[in-house]
C-alpha cells in the first residue's frame, strides 16, 4: 500500500528510526482501525520486492517494520529475507490470524476479538501489544498473556479514539498488575506517520 520513513510510535521500539512497509490486505476488520484504506488489496499496486529494498535503503535507519493491512496474508519469507541481506532488522506488527512466514527479529503480535489468532503466533512472539478499547478487553489480553512465552514483552495499549478515558484505567491495572507495561501511539502525539 504505501512504505515511508518515519519514528516506530509504538510499543518495544517505540522512537526508533524505521522504514514502514505497509500491505494492503485486510479480513479482519476492526471498527476501530486507523488504516481502513488498507483492507482492500486489490485498491492498491504491487511491487517487485527488490525495489521495495531499494526504497528502504534510501534512509540510514535500518529497521524496517512490515505492517498492513494484516502482513502475514502473504508469504514473507523472501521479501525479510532480502530485507535482512541488505542490513535491515526486520519487526512484524500482526494480528496473528495467519500461518507464520518470514525471517524476523522482532513480531509484536496484537490479538483482535474479530478474529481468532494461528496458534503458531504464541511461541513466535517477542512482544504482546493488547489494544484497550473498553474494560472487558483486560480480561482478553490475559488469555492471550498466558499464552506466550515468559520472554514475551506484555504492553497495553489505549485505542487512540478513547485513550482519554481507558489511559487511567491502563495505569491503575498495571500498577496492580506490573508484568504489563504501558504503550502509546505516540507518532499521534507527534503528529507524524
Amino acid at each position: 500500500m504505501e512504505a515511508f520513513y518515519t519514528l516506530q510510535g509504538e510499543g518495544q521500539h517505540s522512537g526508533r528510526a524505521a522504514y514502514f512497509i505497509r500491505l494492503g490486505g485486510c479480513e479482519v476488520g476492526c471498527h476501530w482501525c486507523d488504516v481502513k484504506e488498507s483492507w482492500n488489496a486489490d485498491l492498491h499496486p504491487k511491487f517487485d520486492i527488490n525495489n521495495i529494498i531499494e526504497g528502504a535503503l534510501q534512509y540510514p535507519g535500518r529497521l524496517a517494520v512490515i505492517t498492513g493491512g494484516e502482513p502475514l496474508m502473504y508469504n514473507l519469507d523472501e521479501l525479510t529475507g532480502k530485507l535482512q541481506d541488505a542490513g535491515f532488522k526486520t519487526n512484524i506488527e500482526t494480528s496473528g490470524v495467519y500461518s507464520f512466514t518470514g525471517h524476523w527479529d522482532w513480531v509484536c503480535f496484537s490479538p483482535k476479538k474479530f478474529k481468532d489468532p494461528h496458534p503458531d503466533i504464541y511461541k513466535n512472539a517477542n512482544e504482546l501489544k493488547a489494544i484497550i478499547y473498553n474494560k472487558s478487553d483486560f480480561e482478553f489480553a490475559e488469555s492471550h498473556a498466558a499464552l506466550v512465552s515468559d520472554e514475551c514483552t506484555l504492553l497495553l495499549q489505549p485505542e487512540w479514539s478513547k485513550h482519554e478515558v481507558m489511559l487511567p484505567l491502563i495505569i491503575d491495572y498495571i500498577k496492580d498488575n506490573p508484568k504489563w507495561k504501558m504503550s502509546l501511539q505516540t507518532h499521534k502525539y507527534m503528529n507524524i506517520p
